[in-house]
This record gives structure tokens, C-alpha cells and sequence, in this order.
């Protein structure tokens, strides 16, 4: 068995629970070049081994340091982590380059730069708004996530469950957890995924449009989802399809003729893949 993937998704920390079902467990680092020799003997590499250290700090400055520059990046690793890190504190929200830029020390367009980078290299999600012909004026902006949950949490310093739940992300970061899954199981491509908001308040988590057809979804960190007159407005504003309300909860059921609450739990059975 192999288990490949983009670095940061969680490659090791499933290797290394799935080695707690095997005994012993072993641990060869390819990147190694001690560990890449011993593997000329595969029989003698592969007998009882310690388990190697973990990865999680080497592996960021191996990525800003090794990985970028070899995609034409000259951003310097520190500014980079630093900039990156501060991304995370704006997860799940509107993207405002100059509040950004701001904060950081530097131009909107240095900060736009940055930006693009890391959306570039996939391990920061720029969600688009969508606009519609309505008498109300729309968010324009793209709005921000960080690509994977596991790496937000590590840029946040969220070593624990318990520190996750007592964070001021914990929603944010539910809602980006819950857009990527949602994202993969329906086969979305990126030019197909927007959210939609106003000024006045009407929002839209998430928003599919695949030729004529609309699908619209809402996150809720909640096990006892309502519509809202939010949800009400996007219905009728842009004319959607169908709106799922995705939940924390045990159950599926309808909220309304054309809206239903569906169970994070019951992704899979419920939510079908785009034709």
C-alpha cells in the first residue's frame, strides 16, 4: 500500500495510525539519503525499525524553503511563514488587501502577491464571490481559506482537540473543513465554486453553478439547523436549484420545499456527485 499526496494533507499522521494496528511499526524518510541507501536492501530496510521523528515543523520550512523556490518563488521563507501564519487568523473571511497590507507592514499589492503565491502552490483557497442582477449591493472581494484544516491548526497553534473547540476559528474553520469535503464529493471544479453576499447582510456559504443549475450551500456548526431569512433571500435571489444546510447533527430531513438540512455524518449518502 502506498498513500501519496500533496505535503501537509496528512500523509504521515495516517501512516502512523495506521502503524499503531501493526507491530512494530517502521519508518523509512525518503528524503533520507541514509534512509534512501538502506532501501537498496528492501529485506534488511524493512525489518523492526524505530519510528522516525515527526515531520511537521521540517516539513513547513522544507516547503518554504526547498519547494517554493524550485516553482520560480524569491519570497523569502520568513516572510512567507510570517504572511502565511497571519492568512490563517483571516480564515473564512473577505479578503481586504489593504486592512492586510496594513497589517503586515507593506503595500496591497505586495500582500496581493503573496497571495497568489500560496493560492498558486494550493495550500490557500480563494473562494469567488458570485454576482447576480439584483437591486443590492454584492461583496466583490474573494473570500480566504487555508487549504487544509491540519495545516490551519498548525499555523493557528492548535496542538489538541480541546484547543480547537476553545478557539475563535473553531466556526471558520468547520466552515472550510466542510466547503472542501463538500467541494471533492461533488466533483466541483474551482471555476464552478463561488459564495455569494450583500452589503445588507444576505449570504451564501457556498454556491455551485454548473451550466444552468444552482445549488447552494450553508454551513452550521449547529445540530439543529433552521433557514434563516438569509437563506430565504439567496433562494430567491439567485434562483437556486436546491439548498443544503450542512450540519453537525445525526439526521437528514427537509426544511422546506426545495431545502434540506443534511448530517455531515451522511456526506456521502446524501450529497450526490454533479452529473
Amino acid at each position: 500500500m502506498a498513500i501519496v499526496g500533496a505535503r501537509q494533507v496528512g500523509k504521515t499522521t495516517l501512516a502512523r495510525e495506521l502503524g499503531k494496528r501493526a507491530a512494530p511499526p517502521a519508518y523509512l524518510d525518503l528524503e533520507n539519503p541514509e534512509h534512501e541507501a538502506r532501501l537498496a536492501d528492501p529485506v534488511l530496510a524493512l525489518k523492526p525499525l524505530r519510528p522516525a521523528p515527526s515531520g511537521g515543523e521540517a516539513s513547513f520550512q522544507t516547503f518554504l524553503e526547498r519547494d517554493l523556490p524550485q516553482l520560480g518563488v524569491n519570497i523569502s521563507a520568513p516572510t512567507l511563514r510570517r504572511f502565511w501564519t497571519m492568512l490563517a487568523h483571516y480564515h473564512g473571511q473577505v479578503w481586504n488587501a489593504p486592512d492586510f497590507g496594513r497589517s503586515f507592514g507593506v503595500s496591497d499589492t505586495t500582500v496581493r502577491r503573496y497571495l497568489d503565491t500560496l493560492a498558486a502552490a494550493m495550500v490557500v483557497r480563494q473562494l469567488l464571490p458570485w454576482f447576480e442582477n439584483v437591486a443590492k449591493r454584492q461583496v466583490k472581494s474573494p473570500k480566504i481559506y487555508i487549504a487544509d484544516s491540519g495545516i490551519l491548526h498548525t499555523l493557528l497553534g492548535l496542538s489538541d482537540l480541546p484547543d480547537v473547540e476553545g478557539h475563535p476559528k473553531l466556526g471558520a474553520s468547520w466552515d472550510g473543513y466542510v466547503i472542501d469535503q463538500l467541494t471533492r464529493r461533488l466533483g466541483a471544479r474551482a471555476d464552478e465554486c463561488f459564495f455569494w453576499a450583500t452589503h445588507a447582510g444576505a449570504e451564501l456559504d457556498f454556491l455551485v453553478v454548473r451550466g444552468r443549475r444552482r445549488f447552494g450551500f450553508e454551513v452550521k456548526r449547529t445540530s439543529r439547523p433552521q433557514l434563516t431569512p438569509s437563506m430565504r433571500s439567496a433562494m430567491a435571489d439567485l434562483r437556486l436549484d436546491r439548498l443544503d444546510v450542512l450540519h453537525a447533527g445525526e439526521e437528514t430531513f427537509m426544511l422546506d420545499r426545495h431545502a434540506r438540512a443534511v448530517a455531515m455524518n451522511r456526506l456521502l449518502i446524501d450529497i450526490a456527485p454533479l452529473s
